[in-house]
């Protein structure tokens, strides 16, 4: 007893001084209880110190217990993580290729994905070929020698029920016919919402203390928005950390404290900001609420209780208002009017027709060959409907294709460029680009908009938020414009945001239900959380991987596999630039996985239009 006193004054206390007897009890209680040494716990006070700001936390009676309050939490949770089994250890996918895989299969990531087909869900292969007219290939055959047709295949051009549409919203309203000439002049015009320079900025440059400040200031931010639209006093809010049984708000991120798996109600956290809660998190205990929507990132206004010290009683949920909608002066109106009217046509007509906009999403491809006919026929749309503008959304050459992923694969004798020096440059110049040139010739009034995807194999710019394509780089015509992912810019008075991020099908994965939340429309709750959260991917951390099945063998003899999915890279510092500033848009592109949907409400279309990849 006597060596530990020594040397917690010799650590602890000021020169030419001893601890008092009050400062000393608690350290030595905590020596004693963790079974950890003088030098260990003085270890432990400098990183705890580090955490919560050397400058500020000064050793005294009230800074002890908290240390030993910390030390507490760190060991609970890392007991509840080994006590957490790892669910993926027999479905670990090595290095090397196993038996029956084609060699340039190294990962065993070819066999069972269909990347043209809308994935709702993870299912069994056997159920996969059952819903789908696209069978997989068989994992025997090497895709680079199938054969058109090989594998039981059906190919782009011989697809059932092409060109049929599957559903139209307002059938009542009457379409006019398509003229027989282009508009002479364009008839929208664009105007960028966001500032895309902030764009390019160098990825994998992320730092600690800015990924820090842009977390915690959204907090902050999220924390002036619910006072002002619930109107609540300063006194009103508190540390839900502190131990108090007096009611407060708090405001959050949610989290989890478990290592790996999907959230759930047992390991729901809430993270406090450094101003707010000096960064701490807390467990939560939601099992008194009527009905919870929540997934990792989630930024929410809590009331309740923190009675025990222990856990955070939350007793209701404050809503978060919702960006209001954009709004145009009379005066623009009568411009954009103005144009519709006075662009109708070289042969001096005078009737209005409504904009027609087309809104596509990649791969453009077919799973088993690099056949962009599906782009082709895109383009043969636009030019027989005289389309106002062509949205275009990534990716355009996809890295999960195979034959992308293998290098292993045969050029159009169409491309100029020797196969020894031929990039993945000139694939999308004669592949996308040429039919864009050919579109401008036949509509020169058509405005093409092109948003990237981090799964791009032609952007050097891998993460989210993404930088644009270089136009020059790739021959596109002037009416191309090369916009950043994500995006929000102006079609005449429409406001349209773009991003290509999966969100709905990561909310779908992330999020953690309960109670009359359930009996929602799951695309009606999912669409609300990115609106309420003003942001294009709120999720964080996103889902790292993506399951393709259950892991085991389907009856075709086809093994399911999981891979890791390239669109959950995410650079937390610029996490911002993914934000909705000022208004909510009119329209949200973002193409999905999911089933397509639409919903009307009010006579009005509130409408999320997702983009099957």
């Amino acid at each position: 007893m006597d060596d530990h006193k020594q040397a917690l004054n010799e650590l602890f206390a000021s020169p030419d001084t001893e601890l008092s007897p009050e400062l000393y009890g608690e350290l030595q209680s905590i020596v004693r209880l963790y079974s950890i040494s003088p030098q260990e716990l003085f270890y432990k006070w400098e990183s705890y110190c580090i955490k919560m700001g050397s400058e500020e936390t000064k050793l005294s009676l009230k800074s002890a217990r908290d240390l030993k309050k910390d030390i507490q939490d760190a060991l609970e949770r890392e007991s509840r993580g080994k006590a957490h089994p790892k669910m993926n250890e027999r479905r670990t996918i090595g290095a090397t290729p196993k038996a029956g895989r084609p060699a340039d299969d190294v990962f065993g990531m070819i066999d069972g994905l269909n990347f043209n087909t809308p994935r709702p869900g993870p299912v069994s292969a056997a159920k996969r070929k059952s819903n789908f007219d696209t069978p997989t290939p068989k994992s025997t055959k090497s895709t680079r020698n199938s054969s058109p047709g090989a594998g039981g295949h059906v190919q782009f051009h011989d697809r059932p029920n092409a060109g049929v549409v599957v559903e139209t919203l307002n059938q009542t309203i009457d379409v006019p016919s398509v003229p027989e000439q282009p508009p002479a002049t364009a008839r929208i015009k664009l105007k960028a919402n966001t500032e895309m320079s902030k764009f390019g900025y160098k990825t994998m440059a992320m730092k600690l203390t800015e990924a820090s400040e842009i977390l915690d200031d959204r907090i902050d931010e999220f924390m002036s928005i619910v006072q002002m639209h619930h109107q609540l006093d300063d006194s009103a809010f508190g540390s839900p950390v502190t131990q108090s049984t007096s009611e407060v708000v708090a405001v959050g991120r949610i989290a989890s404290d478990a290592g790996e798996g999907r959230l759930v109600p047992a390991s729901l956290v809430l993270e406090t900001s450094r101003r707010t809660g000096a960064g701490l998190r807390v467990p939560l205990r939601v099992d008194s609420l009527p009905g919870y929507h929540f997934f990792p990132g989630k930024i929410v206004a809590l009331k309740g209780t923190n009675a025990s010290g222990d856990f955070f009683q939350v007793s209701e949920v404050l809503d978060t208002p919702l960006l209001p909608p954009p709004a145009s002066l009379p005066e623009e109106l009568d411009v954009h009017n103005q144009r519709l009217a006075g662009s109708e046509g070289r042969d001096g007509g005078h009737s209005t027709r409504p904009l027609t906009i087309l809104v596509a999403s990649g791969p453009y491809t077919t799973q088993d060959r690099l056949d962009f006919s599906a782009f082709d026929a895109l383009m043969d749309v636009a030019r027989e409907t005289m389309a106002d503008s062509i949205i275009l959304a990534g990716p355009f050459i996809d890295t999960d294709h195979p034959l992308i992923r293998s290098g292993d694969f045969d050029l159009p004798s169409e491309i100029p460029v020797s196969p020894d020096q031929a990039t993945l440059t000139d694939l999308f110049r004669h592949y996308i680009s040429r039919p864009l040139w050919e579109l401008t010739k036949a509509n020169p009034s058509v405005s093409i908009l092109l948003c990237p995807s981090v799964r791009d194999a032609i952007s050097k710019h891998v993460a989210w938020p993404q930088d644009r394509l270089p136009k020059k780089e790739f021959g596109l015509p002037k009416q191309a414009s090369v916009v950043t992912n994500p995006v929000t810019l102006s079609m005449n008075e429409a406001v349209i945001g773009i991003s290509t991020q999966d969100v709905l099908d990561a909310l779908r994965m992330s999020e953690c239900v309960g109670g009359k939340a359930k009996q929602e429309n799951i695309f009606a709750r999912l669409s609300r959380q990115i609106i309420e959260q003003r942001h294009f991917f709120p999720i964080v951390p996103p889902p790292g991987a993506y399951d393709s099945g259950s892991g085991g063998v389907s009856g075709d003899g086809m093994e399911d596999v999981q891979f890791q999915d390239v669109s959950a890279m995410l650079d937390v510092p610029y996490l911002k630039l993914g934000e909705w500033l000022n208004v909510r848009p009119d329209i949200l592109v973002t193409p999905s996985v999911l089933t397509p949907f639409s919903k009307v409400r009010m006579g009005k279309v509130k409408s999320i239009y997702e983009v099957p990849s």
